[in-house]
């Protein structure tokens, strides 16, 4: 009874299913029961219509097959009438050919000429030992012969289209013209228009000066010469390059050959005069018309390049760019040179007009500080035009060459570097004349030394740091290192301040060599005044003293003593301390004394009369000073006193005592110096006998 309701249940579902599918399907049964219907309509129309066209075929076979039957006979008649017929129509087209052949070129249609020619020109030649055939073949070679003529006509003609030389070129090979003699003809009747071109720059180039800038010249040749060679290589690789091959004859290779040696002559010469008139540009003034020109120059070659690849024409191209902008920068390092020897010649004139004597305070100062600047900006600038030519809306900007080998061995090296070198050179050379007639003035050695010294402190560094921000270069191998650069400008500034102090310590000599040299001294009166020399002497080390402090730091000296001016000289060297060793001295013993002198010199401390300066006012007064009484001193050895001479030496070195002390960086120094000057003068003496300190303290008090 459970299984029986079971399958009753299952039987209702059954039902129930069924039942939503027939609803569900309703329309589409009624539909296809509509479809049905409509089928059978036209498959009763399909069958008459069967029928209609099985009576139509039924009819044309047997119409067909009386025909075959009738015609049967004559089939192979008919065939060969039809063959007959055909040939004597190539007949008549052969016997028509050389009229037709004269009728297209009066009408100028010698596209069909060609044609006509061509299709029958297989036939003249196999038959043309048949005698009819000969005089046909004959009169079309004629005919022919002279279209051909025609045609080189039109190809040489200078006012031809470009679609009219490709058709003439076309006819003419399909005539079987020499395709070597085309090319060549093609190539002499453009290189006549390009060769035009490049006598127009030549032209304009033979001008003195020329005629337009640079840029306008490089237009003229772009325009004129570069465009009319890209528009023959365009025609000629259409016409020779790139047309298909015909009967197994492939002319690119031949006619690519010949196109590049034309194409590399005519830009050799363009090049050259390209060259000549970058090289015409000796102004430094404005940079940018002769890297646009340039920029211009590159962006145009580069069509030449494209139609080209393997012509090697950017190469060329990119090298003189390259080779222009190394001679630029040799214009600008000698310009830089110049405005560097200029500002010399200014500081020069200036150091001639008394108020720079030393006289006014800050004068020197002040023209250190405008030529320092003035440098600085020029070099600024120089370095601004010359980066026009890495700018980058500038096309060849992004080549190796001006990525790597310009902006390190180019600009930092050959241009910045090397004018720095330049200035250390330059302020060197001022270090090889000495003596009377040397025409360096002495306050341009020591504003060059000063200039140096900037340098090497800070002035480099500035320089090519802000070199290397604006140069990037790619090259950091070769480059010279700051250290190397501001060593040689210290070294330069050091003999320049070493040279100075000669210089100086000469110019007071000569006045006290002079003055020792041109007096009697044996004769001499008694003095009563300091000498004129003496007085010009302290004058000339307190005008040093001015000039020098203009430029350098003060230094550091030693502790002065309380009595500095006052110190009193003896007779013979160091003999404050003579008791002490020579107690039983007199003065019928002067060799004993001689001795002891010399004795006593040992045991002092040796002074380097021309040893090296430092950068500090003192030790450049020293060094000044040490000459000066040096000179003094072997002068007065070369001489011989009386009693007056030997006093007014004493006077004399009593008055530089007073005033020389405080310039010196030790007053012991300038004190033993004139201690010595007098012991060598009693030496010398014929009647040693001392004037009294306070009479000799009087004078110089007076003087």
């Amino acid at each position: 009874m459970d299984s029986e309701k079971e399958m009753v249940k299952h039987i209702r579902a059954l039902d129930s299913d069924m039942q939503t599918l027939v609803y569900e399907n309703y329309n589409k049964f009624i539909s296809a029961t509509d479809t049905i219907r409509k089928m059978k309509n036209d498959f009763r129309k399909m069958e008459d219509e069967m029928d209609c066209l099985t009576t139509n075929m039924t009819a044309i076979t047997e119409f067909s097959a009386r025909i075959s039957n009738t015609l049967q006979d004559q089939h192979q008649q008919i065939t060969k009438l039809s063959g007959v017929h055909t040939l004597l129509r190539k007949l008549q087209f052969l016997f028509e050919l050389p009229g037709r052949l004269n009728k297209c070129i009066e009408l100028e249609a010698y596209g069909q000429a060609v044609r006509y020619y061509s299709k029958a020109r297989t036939v003249l030649v196999q038959y043309q030992h048949m005698p009819s055939f000969q005089g046909i073949h004959d009169d079309c070679r004629k005919i022919m012969s002279n279209l051909a003529h025609k045609l080189r006509i039109q190809f040489r003609d200078s006012g031809s289209s470009a679609k009219a030389l490709a058709e003439c070129v076309e006819l003419l090979l399909e005539l079987e013209e020499p395709a070597e003699e085309l090319c060549d003809e093609f190539l002499s009747h453009a290189q006549c228009r390009l060769a035009a071109d490049l006598a127009e720059l030549e032209a304009e180039l033979g001008q003195t000066p020329p005629s337009s800038d640079i840029l306008e010249f490089v237009d003229r040749g772009c325009g004129g010469f570069i465009s009319n060679t890209c528009l023959v290589i365009a025609s000629y690789q259409g016409l020779f390059v790139h047309r298909p091959a015909a009967g197994g004859l492939d002319l690119a290779p031949m006619a690519s050959a010949k196109l590049q040696d034309f194409v590399g002559q005519l830009a050799g010469r363009y090049f050259e005069l390209v060259e000549a008139r970058i090289g015409a540009e000796r102004g430094v003034g404005d940079n940018s018309l002769l890297v646009r020109g340039l920029d211009r120059f590159h962006r145009r070659l580069q069509a030449l390049v494209k139609l080209l690849p393997a012509s090697g024409l950017g190469a060329q191209g990119t090298e003189i760019v390259a080779r222009a902008a190394r001679e630029r920068i040799r214009q600008y390092l000698r310009a830089l040179c110049g405005f560097f020897s200029d500002c010399l010649t200014d500081v020069r004139q200036s150091l001639a007009l008394p108020r720079l004597l030393g006289k006014e305070a800050g004068g020197l100062a002040d023209m250190l500080a405008n030529l320092s600047a003035s440098i600085l900006n020029q070099i600024k600038s120089v370095l601004a035009s010359v980066h026009l030519f890495i700018a980058k809306d500038i096309t060849f900007s992004n080549k190796p060459f001006f990525k790597g080998e310009f902006c390190s061995q180019g600009v930092r090296e050959g241009l910045v570097v090397a004018f720095i070198r330049h200035i250390c050179l330059t302020a060197r050379q001022f270090c090889e004349t000495v003596g009377e007639k040397s025409a360096v003035p002495a306050g341009l050695l020591l504003l060059l030394s000063r200039l140096c010294l900037d340098y090497e402190t800070s002035t480099i560094s500035y320089i090519l740091t802000l070199t290397d921000e604006q140069f990037l270069g790619q090259d950091y191998s070769t480059l010279t290192p700051v250290t190397a650069l501001c060593a040689d400008a210290r070294e330069s500034a050091q003999k320049l301040l070493n040279h100075y102090v000669k210089v100086q310590g000469l110019n007071v000599s000569q006045m006290l060599r002079k003055s020792v040299e041109t007096r009697d001294w044996i004769n001499t009166i008694e003095p009563r005044n300091v000498r004129a020399v003496m007085k010009r002497v302290v004058e000339d080390i307190t005008s040093i003293d001015v000039q020098v402090g203009q430029l350098y730091e003060e230094g550091v000296r030693k502790a002065h003593s309380s009595d500095s001016s006052k110190r009193t000289f003896s007779v013979y060297s160091s003999s404050r301390q003579q008791a002490r060793y020579a107690p039983s001295y007199t003065p019928s013993a002067p060799m004993d004394t001689n001795l002891l002198s010399n004795i006593q010199k040992l045991f002092s401390e040796r002074i380097d009369i021309f040893s090296a300066v430092e950068f500090n006012k003192v030790s450049v007064l020293t060094g000044i000073i040490k000459i000066s009484l040096k000179t003094f001193l072997e002068c007065v050895r070369l001489r011989s006193f009386g009693r007056y001479g030997l006093q007014q030496i004493q006077v004399d070195c009593q008055y530089l005592q007073l005033y020389l002390w405080r310039f010196a960086s030790d007053e012991n120094l300038v004190h033993f110096l004139l201690d010595e000057i007098v012991g060598s003068t009693a030496h010398r003496c014929l009647d040693p006998i001392t004037m009294e300190q306070s009479v000799i303290e009087v004078i110089c008090e007076r003087g």
